[in-house]
């Protein structure tokens, strides 16, 4: 409990200062002080952008590690069992339009550094085929623990009697070093199961075990002597095959699903068959380290299971490359094709206050493909911001939510701003050209901005805000708490709204540090007068947490996901939700 009494005392000290000095408590040095740092990771284009208390957190790594996902795999100590890229690619939830949580631990071994043993979650988002292209998160330096290994991770699989993941890593990491030393090759196939889920849910779990032995079986059958099986997954076999250059893993990949395909899986009053896909890659070219050989397997496994791909790829940069760009072009293609058909949509959250009242309503991009499926708007937001599209969707969705302003008086929505629109000294007239013609509709309105966007150039900030804040608009500061920020910034924006972000919220039911940290932005956001919300609210406890440190609003899937205007529309009335204080 001693972060907490240190939060609650860190509120004081913030409530207490009036004149807003700099030296006040901010959330950068109390982000340095529980050891967080919080980032993006676009994993199309595999970049990763931290917060600024990365320097502190993560001190000893190369800065060139910390730009892209491939480079910091390759910082993985080789007993990590875990990583970031497969806890999301692994990940047992789908990603539904507010994403799907992850966590994974790991330790770094920066060289010539010392170990720095890491927990890592946040929330991933998809494609409209699933695919993941987002994730959002924190990572926190543990100190004073020891990452361990299960006794499943150690001793194998009883199942399939395949190795644990443990040894597995242990196998690749010594033939790794064996092939720098040789000028030799060690090859790395995983082999996913694709229709286990459902062999699962038809016919039981007995048939699920019954096609992994058979998998498994049929994968033995087809290795060399050398060569080692592993359970890496719920569906996914690992094998390591000895001196495999890149022609031989193309072959042997082919083999492998052959193989698998056509293993007779033993189970009684069923013809079962298994559907696998094969993603490989060659060390130590495509990793010096099993994490990253194995990021690179999986990398080519994803592209093995997209749409009316080959069922068995291997890697190259160019793959990778090739893959981003076509999927980039298709986006924008569409991106346009539906700007230019009005399949730009709607879809509202509500931000619930915690002590009565009517709901904000958030409004969230979506677009409806050729074939009426929806994306949500982490699968064409990032490639319209790198196509110069994102000011055309901007554009789109005030005017949507001005005719839904206009169409519910009692209405009150907040719509996402990008900084290239922020930056656009053409934008407040383009928003007072929209609003011309709906009288008052302004007034229910917040633009809601990324810390990161306000704060990068404050005094040009405040001038655009200014303009829309002159027709009524409200200003609301998006993903708070990342550190950029300052009591003095802030206040030139003149904000009325503060949004914790919700990669600090997720566990405060289970992390002192977060909670102090969360009772920080709190009182932060009190001492400059803004009402604060927290958002990726997702149970009941935290709700009550929060409501009794004073957070006026919460957002999240404990209080429902985003839907459409008419589904709103549609849905019996409800009486404003209370959340009591437990003070």
């Amino acid at each position: 409990m001693d972060r907490e009494r240190d939060g609650a005392k860190l509120a004081a000290e913030v409530a207490a200062n009036e004149d807003g000095a700099d030296d006040s408590p901010d959330a950068l040095s109390a982000l340095t002080a529980i050891g967080e740092v919080v980032y993006d990771w676009d994993i199309v284009s595999d970049r990763l952008t931290f917060g600024p208390s990365v320097g502190e957190v993560l001190a000893g790594v190369p800065a060139l590690a910390l730009r892209s996902g491939a480079n910091f795999a390759e910082l993985l100590s080789a007993d990590s069992l875990e990583s970031r890229h497969r806890a999301i690619h692994d990940s047992a939830e789908p990603a539904d339009e507010q994403g799907a949580p992850y966590r994974a631990r790991y330790a770094l071994a920066p060289a010539g550094g010392r170990r720095i043993e890491i927990e890592d979650g946040g929330r991933w988002f998809a494609d409209a085929d699933g695919r993941p292209v987002r994730a959002h998160g924190v990572m926190r330096r543990l100190r004073g623990v020891q990452l361990r290994a299960t006794s499943h991770e150690r001793n194998g699989d009883p199942t399939t009697g395949a190795l644990g993941r443990a040894a597995f890593v242990a196998h690749v990491a010594r033939r790794l070093e064996s092939a720098a030393a040789t000028r030799g090759a060690v090859g790395v196939a995983l082999v996913r199961i694709d229709n286990l889920a459902a062999l699962n849910r038809v016919h039981g779990y007995d048939a699920g075990d019954a096609t992994l032995r058979a998998v498994a079986g049929a994968l033995r059958a087809s290795m060399r002597s050398g060569d080692r099986i592993a359970r890496f997954g719920g569906a996914c076999f690992a094998l390591a095959l000895e001196g495999c250059d890149g022609e031989r893993l193309a072959a042997a990949a082919e083999r492998f699903a052959d193989a698998a395909t056509a293993a007779g899986i033993e189970f009684p009053g069923a013809a079962l068959r298994a559907s696998v896909r094969v993603g490989g890659a060659v060390g130590p070219d495509d990793g010096r380290c099993p994490q990253a050989l194995l990021q690179h397997a999986e990398e080519a496994l994803a592209h093995a299971r997209a749409r009316g791909a080959k069922r068995c790829a291997t890697y190259s940069p160019s793959l990778a490359w090739d893959d981003a760009r076509l999927r980039a072009i298709a986006i924008s293609d569409e991106i346009v094709s539906a700007l230019n058909e009005r399949r730009l949509e709607m879809a509202l959250q509500p931000i619930v206050p915690t002590r009565g009242g009517a709901p904000i309503h958030e409004a969230l991009a979506r677009l409806r493909r050729d074939d009426g499926t929806l994306c949500g708007a982490a699968s064409f937001v990032p490639v319209a911001e790198r196509a110069g599209l994102l000011g055309l969707v901007d554009h789109r969705m005030l005017e949507l939510a001005r005719d839904r302003l206009v169409a519910r008086p009692d209405a009150t929505l907040a719509v996402n701003v990008s900084v290239g629109t922020l930056r656009d000294p053409g934008w407040p007239d383009r928003m007072a050209h929209v609003f011309a013609a709906a009288p008052g509709a302004a007034r229910r309105l917040y633009v809601e901005i990324s810390e990161t966007a306000a704060t990068a150039d404050v005094e040009a900030a405040a001038e655009s805000l200014a303009a829309v804040r002159s027709m009524g608009v409200r200003v609301a500061i998006d993903d708070f708490g990342a550190g950029h920020s300052s009591f003095r910034a802030l206040r030139a924006l003149g904000v009325d709204l503060v949004k914790i972000d919700g990669a600090f919220v997720r566990d405060l039911a289970r992390s002192a540090d977060d909670r102090f940290f969360v009772r920080t932005l709190v009182a932060l956001g009190r001492h400059l007068g803004a009402p604060v919300v927290a958002e990726w609210v997702e149970d009941a406890e935290t709700a009550a947490l929060l409501a009794d440190w004073g957070v006026d609003y919460l957002q999240g899937h404990h209080f429902g996901a985003a839907r459409s205007p008419d589904e709103i529309d549609a849905a019996q009335p409800a009486a404003p939700r209370l959340i009591y204080a437990r003070r």
